[in-house]
C-alpha cells in the first residue's frame, strides 16, 4: 500500500533523528513537540524483520508531522563489499522501501561504515556504485551516509554516481566540492522521549542539494511555510567544529 504523502526537498536546518527503535504514534508525536521535524528509520538488507520499518509504522511518523526517510542498515564490522553484494544490497534496499509504501523520488540511504581494513579503494567504489544502480532503477534517490571505516578517501567519495551524502558523527572525510545533506551531531545515541537517537541536521550541500524526504499531505503546508523562512544562508552548510572519532555506530546493525 503506497503510503499518503508527497515528496519534498528537505528543510534547510530542519532538526531530525534516526532511530534503531520503533517509534509509536505517542513518540513520534512527543518529536514533533520538542521541535523535530523529521526521522530516518531503517530497512532491512533482505526481508524485513519487526524491528525494521513497516507500512503502519510509516503512518503513524507521517500522521504525525515528521517528515520520513528509510536508511538501509550496514553490514557488521569487518565485513568484505563487492559489486555483486552492492547490486544484492540495492535492490534489497529498493524493495524494501517500495514495500513499505515509499513513492519514487524519495531518498533512500545506504550505510557506508565498518568495511574491513585493507580493502582495497575500488572494491568499496564498485559497491557503492553498483548499490547506486540498483537503487535508482527502482525510482529513488540514492543517498550515502559516510560512516566510520569507510575506506574512500575525499576525492573518491566525490567522484562516486552520488549526488546526496550524509555526513555521520565520526571523523570522515570532507567533500569539499559537494559537501553534505545531512550532518549527524555528536554524541550518539542521545536519550530522547525514552529513546536512544542520533541527531541530524538538514541542510543544503555546496552545489545546493538537498536529501527527499517524504511529508504528508496535511503537513505540506506547514513545511513549506517552515522552509520559506530559511532561505537566508542557504549554500552555507553547517560544519562541525570538532568531528570525533568512533566505533561503528550501535544503531547501524
Amino acid at each position: 500500500m503506497a503510503l499518503t504523502g508527497t515528496v519534498q526537498s528537505a528543510m534547510v536546518g530542519a532538526l531530525g533523528f534516526d532511530s534503531n527503535t520503533v517509534i509509536t504514534s505517542a513518540i513520534a508525536q512527543q518529536f514533533v513537540a520538542k521541535g523535530f521535524k523529521f526521522c530516518l528509520r531503517y530497512v532491512s538488507r533482505g526481508s524485513e524483520p519487526p524491528k525494521d520499518l513497516s507500512t503502519a509504522e510509516a503512518e503513524r511518523i507521517l500522521n504525525a508531522g515528521l517528515a520520513l526517510m528509510p536508511v538501509q542498515h550496514a553490514h557488521p564490522a569487518g565485513w568484505t563489499p563487492s559489486s555483486t553484494l552492492g547490486i544484492q544490497d540495492g535492490q534489497h534496499a529498493a524493495s524494501n522501501a517500495s514495500g513499505v509504501g515509499f513513492p519514487a523520488g524519495v531518498s533512500v540511504w545506504c550505510d557506508l561504515e565498518g568495511i574491513a581494513s585493507g580493502t582495497a579503494a575500488q572494491i568499496v567504489i564498485d559497491y557503492c556504485n553498483a548499490w547506486f544502480d540498483a537503487v535508482k532503477a527502482s525510482g529513488y534517490v540514492p543517498g550515502l551516509y559516510v560512516g566510520s571505516q569507510c575506506i574512500l578517501d575525499e576525492r573518491q567519495l566525490f567522484q562516486l554516481k552520488f549526488q546526496h551524502y550524509w555526513r555521520s558523527l565520526s571523523n570522515v572525510p570532507n567533500i569539499s566540492k559537494r559537501g553534505y545533506q545531512m550532518i549527524q551531531l555528536f554524541p550518539a545515541d542521545v536519550p530522547i522521549n525514552g529513546l536512544k537517537v542520533d541527531i541530524d541536521v538538514a541542510q543544503d550541500d555546496y552545489k545546493g542539494g538537498r536529501a527527499q524526504w517524504l511529508v504528508h499531505a496535511t503537513n505540506q503546508v506547514r513545511h513549506n511555510l517552515a522552509a520559506s523562512t530559511r532561505t537566508k544562508g542557504r549554500g552555507m552548510p553547517l560544519r562541525k567544529s570538532t568531528p570525533q572519532d568512533g566505533p561503528k555506530r550501535s544503531t547501524m546493525t
